[in-house]
């Protein structure tokens, strides 16, 4: 079993920062890949940021040059680096991690979710 603790989300002044955490326990072998994801209210759940194994990240469109996701493999912590957060930003937002079990068996695995409001 692995378990994620997310942490950093808050209400926030639109133009101000954030820093989301989410650190991952438990029975792991390897972790391929650690993301952020986020989903407001009525909308669907959209990737915000990916950081691949290998250290390659992809964003989406609409948060590249504002957002930088980075990782602590020792610690297996993955954070999402907010900055110039707008209205549109507000959402829960999720962490997921693809790890590698030792007995070779791949999972997707997603935080509880923290809360970010930025307020215009």
């Amino acid at each position: 079993q692995v378990q994620l603790v997310e942490s950093g989300g808050g209400l926030v002044q639109a133009g101000g920062s954030l820093r989301l955490s989410c650190a991952a326990s438990g029975s792991i072998f390897s972790i391929n890949a650690m993301g952020w994801y986020r989903q407001a209210p009525g909308e669907q759940r959209e990737a915000v940021a990916i950081i691949f194994s290998g250290g390659s990240t992809n964003y989406a469109d609409s948060v590249k040059g504002r957002f930088t996701i980075s990782r602590d493999n020792a610690k297996n912590t993955v954070y999402l680096q907010m900055n110039s957060l707008q209205p549109e930003d507000t959402a829960v937002y999720y962490c997921k991690v693809i790890h590698t079990t030792y007995s070779r068996v791949t999972y997707n695995v997603w935080g509880q979710g923290t809360q970010v409001t930025v307020s215009s």
